[in-house]
């Protein structure tokens, strides 16, 4: 067993950054998956929402939020991330973040769905610059215990421990290089795992995004909400020897217009804000296209704007594109829709805090309100790095208890797997028929499909996880059919279309919004 102040699972923009705060006043260690780099954090281009311009405003920038998340949004816990993005952004620029400058100052981009340019960004490749950057202060610091090639497979609460209280005390994590579960005692965990983008065939997300949190939260009783809310970027590259390129919002907020193959712009006829309206919106135009016409893509054009305007905004998008044989000053890109971010997870208040006590949540795997029904263009790392603080402003304000010995993953009953080939089989059809069933355009009879294949595909991932020892693998399995049958509950209890949420039965939105909760039921013990 091995102890720490607090326990960070994640290693993302909410996790280094609340690792880094945390650090002055505490030992803190930090759970990744693969290597520091590779978190989703580091994939996203556009760059970071907040209101740093003198003709912009805190209401002009809250309005745009309420309006892109269908007014399901959190008022309160909106007006919080947009008043505190100044601030955190400046904090970055602090740690040495080269934002993007023009002549007089940083410059701002425009994304969909934004009403002033408002975006801060290190050319097209933000959250690889600011996540290169945090992570060589996180490796150069000594109260920061980086644990690389590890992954939790469930969080320790009182529950497990026979106790009555609603407790996190740490979590068993595997040391994938070694197969060894560790026993971690922290009386703080803060979860900023990400989101669950591989639950589907195809995504914009790395293959870390299994929904592992989320997941583990449910698990030890947590509320999750809104887990229909699924964002389909609505430009990936459609490449076949492209995997998960992300072509940035960033790319039609400076001009890019989508057009058929021969030519025809359709957003004014889907929109009357074209190329500049929600992903949502634009995301199922795309999908109306494509399923119309029988097309197996859409084109982005940006080559009118000119090769110098190109190469100096969009330089790794450029260098991408050509590695591919695309020239895109001079040719548009083709794009396809793709699963890119999960505005629902567990629901924490506004300092991050969860129905456990001791159990914080930052990022991508929280539902704090701040997106509703569909999350606006740069908004998704502003909410980490302000909810970040929030909850390392609320560990540091209360006085540690002291963790008691905890007791160690037992393996006494298992034997390795004899077939691998049933993880990768099961993973494969998971993610294609909530492709199929659960996608842009939904059907009340698809869900119940996806419901039905999801029970059975539990029962045989629950046998094989009782009997084996535990994998890489087989964790991220499992945790991802607990994350698409969350997708799938929440999207049933919605009768309406919201946002991302649209369903052919339920073609208009309600007039009383309301969230999508789900909760495993504890069972009672004697106080």
């Amino acid at each position: 067993m091995q102890k720490f102040d607090v326990l960070i699972i994640g290693s993302g923009l909410a996790g280094q950054s609340a690792a880094l705060r945390l650090a002055p006043h505490c030992r803190v260690a930090l759970i990744s998956k693969r290597n520091l780099e590779d978190s989703a954090s580091g994939w996203a281009q556009g760059g970071i929402a907040a209101v740093l311009d003198s003709q912009d405003s805190i209401e002009a920038h809250i309005r745009d939020t309420l309006v892109a998340g269908a007014w399901l949004n959190d008022e309160e816990a909106t007006r919080f991330v947009v008043e505190n993005g100044r601030r955190v952004i400046e904090w970055l620029i602090d740690q040495g973040v080269p934002f993007t400058k023009d002549a007089a100052s940083y410059h701002l981009t425009r994304e969909g769905g934004h009403s002033a340019r408002r975006v801060i960004h290190v050319a097209d490749a933000t959250g690889l610059a600011v996540q290169e950057t945090l992570t060589q202060k996180v490796r150069n610091n000594p109260n920061i215990t980086v644990l690389e090639h590890h992954i939790a497979i469930d969080l320790i609460t009182g529950e497990k421990l026979g106790k009555a209280d609603k407790r996190c005390f740490g979590a068993y994590v595997l040391n994938n290089r070694t197969g060894e579960v560790i026993t971690i005692g922290a009386p703080n965990t803060l979860i900023a795992t990400g989101g669950a983008g591989k639950v589907y065939l195809y995504t914009t997300n790395p293959d870390t995004s299994t929904g592992d949190g989320i997941a583990m939260a449910y698990r030890a009783g947590c509320r999750v909400a809104n887990m229909e809310f699924i964002q389909f970027h609505p430009t990936c590259l459609y490449h076949p020897q492209a995997k998960s390129f992300l072509i940035s919002e960033a790319v039609r907020g400076e001009g890019g217009l989508l057009r058929l193959a021969d030519g025809t712009r359709f957003m004014p006829e889907h929109d009357e804000r074209a190329e500049l309206a929600p992903r949502d919106i634009v995301a199922r135009a795309i999908d109306f296209e494509m399923k119309k016409r029988g097309l197996d893509c859409v084109f982005l054009d940006i080559s009118h704007k000119g090769e110098e305007f190109i190469r100096s905004h969009f330089p790794n998008i450029h260098a991408r594109c050509l590695e591919l044989g695309i020239d895109i000053t001079r040719d548009p890109i083709p794009v396809v829709p793709a699963a890119h971010y999960t505005c629902g997870g567990i629901v924490s208040d506004l300092k991050g805090r969860t129905d456990l006590e001791g159990l914080y949540v930052a990022g991508e795997a929280s539902c704090t309100g701040l997106h509703g029904a569909n999350r606006l263009a740069s908004n998704s790392l502003l909410e980490c790095l302000v909810f970040a603080e929030a909850a390392v402003s609320d560990i540091l304000g209360h006085k540690a208890m002291d963790i008691p010995e905890l007791p160690l993953w037992d393996e006494s009953r298992v034997t390795d797997a004899d077939e691998e080939v049933v993880i990768s089989h099961n993973w494969d059809e998971l993610r294609r028929f909530m492709w199929d069933y659960v996608g842009i355009v939904r059907t009340t009879k698809r869900l119940k499909r996806a419901k039905h294949r999801i029970r059975l595909l539990m029962r045989e991932i629950d046998e094989f996880y009782a009997n084996f020892r535990v994998s890489h693998d087989l964790i991220e399995l499992r945790n991802l059919v607990f994350t698409a049958d969350l997708i799938v509950r929440c999207a049933m209890q919605r009768k309406e279309s919201r946002g991302l949420h649209f369903s052919r039965d339920y073609p208009e939105m309600s007039s009383k919004a309301k969230n999508t909760v789900v909760r495993r039921r504890l069972p009672v013990r004697p106080a």
